[in-house]
């Protein structure tokens, strides 16, 4: 059995969106956050240690992070290789592991900050500023660069990263920072379409 704890309202629908692609049975645990710190409360807190969305049940063995929800999913659930390259070939099995572990490892830091600094009003941190100023654009700029000439992120397949990294577009088209970057925003658009998201968004009511 297949369990996934949701926190609504978060990257945990991503999660939701990869059950979906693979064609998976599961159950939904659905947790709201708190509505003045909008951080998760304690029935999330006494499910999984941290308190912390997506937290994955399968067949007993617990799972958090969505790196690596997704690499065992993708590594039990996907004989036919529709998610991921063959561990084969060398090159692409290296560049599925670098944009599938990307948008947590590091392009999701800047765009937290730069969320933080839009909560703080008219007087943000000046560190979270700069910090966000510098890497937002950085980040943000590889990724509409890279899709220039690729319908996904790996190409013309759409892969396993697809969802992280699209969850990074989300991020940032609510942030108010899509708009300049016009190939990253129609590859969104184009992930938005998918029918398996949208079975998870009507399932994951966000």
């Amino acid at each position: 059995m297949i369990i996934l704890h949701h926190l609504r309202i978060g990257r945990s629908i991503f999660t939701v969106w990869l059950l979906e692609e693979l064609g998976l049975d599961y159950e939904l645990e659905v947790y709201r956050r708190h509505p003045e710190t909008f951080r998760s409360q304690e029935d999330l807190k006494e499910a999984t240690p941290l308190g912390k969305s997506p937290t994955l049940e399968v067949d007993g063995v617990m799972l958090t992070e969505s790196g690596a929800i997704a690499a065992y999913l993708v590594d039990h659930y996907d004989p036919d290789g529709k998610l991921a390259p063959p561990r084969s070939d060398k090159k692409a099995w290296a560049e599925y592991q670098r944009w599938l572990h990307y948008p947590e490892g590091s392009a999701f830091l800047p765009l937290f900050m730069r969320m933080l600094q839009a909560r703080e009003g008219d007087n943000p941190s000046p560190v979270h500023k700069a910090f966000a100023d510098g890497e937002v654009p950085l980040h943000l700029g590889l990724l509409d660069k890279h899709l220039a000439d690729r319908e996904f992120i790996l190409g013309d397949k759409f892969q396993a990263p697809d969802i992280g990294v699209t969850y990074i577009a989300n991020m940032a088209e609510r942030l108010g920072e899509l708009g300049p970057y016009k190939n990253l925003q129609a590859y969104y658009q184009r992930n938005m379409e998918r029918p398996a998201w949208k079975r998870a968004k009507e399932r994951a009511v966000e």
